[in-house]
């Protein structure tokens, strides 16, 4: 039996589905955007892509928290 997905991930099926597009690609935009707060990261998508707060909120958080296991 598997372990349900926790945290900013639990959002990522709804995403793609409401979206149409994969994280990955989500999670390209934000690495390029010449944004870093988290929180100018969550109202750019909001307002440039339509997506809903938490939303934006997950992948941002997810984003940046990967960004900062990774060293960058």
């Amino acid at each position: 039996m598997s372990t349900p997905t926790k945290g900013p991930a639990s959002y990522f099926p709804s995403i793609e589905k409401k979206y149409g597009r994969p994280i990955a690609q989500w999670q390209d935009l934000i690495r390029a955007s010449p944004l870093a707060k988290h929180s100018e990261l969550v109202a750019w998508l909001k307002t440039e892509h339509g997506l809903g707060h938490g939303h934006a909120n997950a992948l941002v958080a997810h984003t940046l928290a990967e960004a900062k296991a990774d060293g960058r």
